[in-house]
């Protein structure tokens, strides 16, 4: 009875809500995007630098450092270091309800360095590179909360608003260890966005995934002198690979299992006295990642005891699978539409065409565009991602929604040298540029319009009625320190 009228609230505060969303833009939100295109230059030249510095997760001091520096100067709040990570932190600006919080991520990807060029060029070989577009994602967050602080200012606006700077998004650590030491506690609505090769709201749920090693102690030997007299950390880390790939018959059509193998010794000719696979296990729901990843366990101590070697597993994260909410999947479907995607020149899409060449080459692939221009409809935003992100943890506390907009070219492959290449582009540019617009907008609708609150609070309950946030990470452990 108590989820009906939970539903029944709901549905009549969002009727409310929806005639709002046809209006022109208040004072207040022609404020903010004064704010975003008076910041052009800025937000361009922070892009830019983060692009380079292309620094991999924990290891972002330069970027943190320099989205940090420029909310300090704009007067922001800011908390450094929190969680126990050097690179995450806190700002806010402002006082009081509604605490809306918009989120910033800053890490590269290893091994993915590229210039701004659509043939494969890297910057510095063998180097970090952008290919999630995560330069641009915290740039955007930055331009959107300097701009809801100068319409705040103002128009004399109530409450706080916040940028998380989260680390480790590619391993999906940051946003799940501030969540645990209660960074997120007491906010109200939280904002975010996403470089993509498309455009619309990010209304659709992700894979829960645990990140974890099992590293194996076993004892070396002359492997051609005295054999016998070794026990293969090396042979237990294959074995453990072997069973984990015979299980994947026997798991659901949604589950993925990854690993690779992080230390598998140093000389042939030594037995491996220690062995370590770094495995990710993936599922649509955080009951069967759990499920499966205490199946990979039992395979693990399986293969340890047929080699005689000693185990030990250390989970390094474990993040949730992200819950929709309509309400804000609405309001910032609306958004998306009021701003209006950016036009982009003959020149970008000339580029865009040269980067899908290879692809083109290689696979076969057709490519009908090379920019998506338009918005996705709000039901097609309401499909599932097959990847994994820590925002996923935030929304099983917070009502949580997000955006996706076009900064690289249409159905680019993820976490690939052609994104690198067009995040520090002017199509990257375009589409930071307009994230930074929408969410801003956004944010204000949240802080003058309460029934808003009130919708996105109504069906966050509803949703998670039945659900009870569990995790695998030992209570008290510390985020790593480094993840590789």
């Amino acid at each position: 009875m108590r989820s009906l009228i939970v539903l029944v609230v709901a549905f009549f505060i969002r009727v409310e809500a929806r005639h709002a969303y046809g209006e022109e833009l208040r004072p207040s939100q022609q404020t903010a995007i004064a704010d975003v295109d008076s910041r052009s230059d800025e937000l361009k030249a922070v892009n830019q630098a983060i692009w380079k510095f292309a620094e991999v997760g924990l290891d972002e001091h330069q970027s943190a450092s320099l989205l940090v520096s420029k909310l300090k100067q704009n007067g922001f709040d800011v908390k450094n270091a929190v969680s126990d990570m050097p690179t995450a932190f806190v700002a806010s600006f402002g006082s009081g309800k509604p605490i809306i919080g918009i989120l910033a991520e800053y890490d590269a990807l290893p091994g993915m360095s590229q210039q701004i060029e659509p043939e494969r060029l890297p910057l510095t070989e063998g180097a970090a590179g952008h290919a999630c577009g995560h330069s641009g994602l915290g740039t955007g967050a930055l331009g959107a909360v300097l701009a809801v602080k100068a319409a705040m200012e103002k128009h004399k606006l109530n409450g706080t608003i916040r940028l998380y700077g989260t680390p480790a998004e590619e391993t999906v650590i940051g946003k799940v260890y501030m969540l645990l030491d209660g960074q997120f506690d007491d906010l109200d609505v939280c904002l975010h966005w996403h470089p993509s090769t498309k455009t619309g709201a990010w209304a659709g749920s992700s894979k829960a995934v645990v990140s974890a090693k099992f590293t194996f102690d076993g004892v070396s030997a002359h492997a051609a002198g005295n054999p016998e007299k070794g026990r293969s950390a090396l042979d237990a880390v294959e074995l453990m690979n072997i069973g984990s790939n015979f299980m994947r018959e026997h798991t659901k059509e949604d589950a993925r299992i990854h690993y690779v193998i992080t230390d598998g010794g140093g000389a042939p000719n030594v037995v491996p006295p220690k062995a370590t696979a770094w495995y990710f296990v993936r599922a649509d729901t955080h009951e069967d990642v759990e499920y499966y990843f205490n199946w990979v366990r039992d395979i693990a101590e399986g293969a340890a005891k047929m080699t005689r070697t000693k185990l030990k597993v250390h989970v390094d994260t474990d993040c949730h699978e992200l819950i929709s909410n309509s309400p804000l999947s609405e309001l910032l479907h609306a958004n998306l539409t009021r701003i209006g995607p950016p036009t982009f020149t003959d020149a970008e899409r000339a580029f865009a065409r040269r980067i899908q060449q290879p692809l083109v080459e290689e696979f076969g692939t057709t490519f009908p565009e090379a920019i998506a221009g338009e918005i996705n409809s709000l039901e097609e935003s309401y499909k599932p991602s097959k990847g994994s992100t820590d925002v996923g943890d935030i929304s099983w506390y917070v009502p949580t929604g997000g955006i996706r907009t076009t900064c690289m070219a249409a159905e680019s492959p993820g976490h690939s040298w052609q994104n690198v290449a067009c995040i520090g582009s002017t199509i990257g540019e375009k589409g930071i540029d307009y994230a930074a617009r929408v969410l801003a907008i956004s944010a204000l609708d949240l802080f003058e319009k309460p029934e808003l609150v009130l919708a996105a609070r109504a069906d966050w309950k509803q949703r998670m009625a039945d659900r009870k946030y569990t995790s695998l990470i030992p209570k008290g452990q510390k985020p790593p320190v480094a993840i590789r």
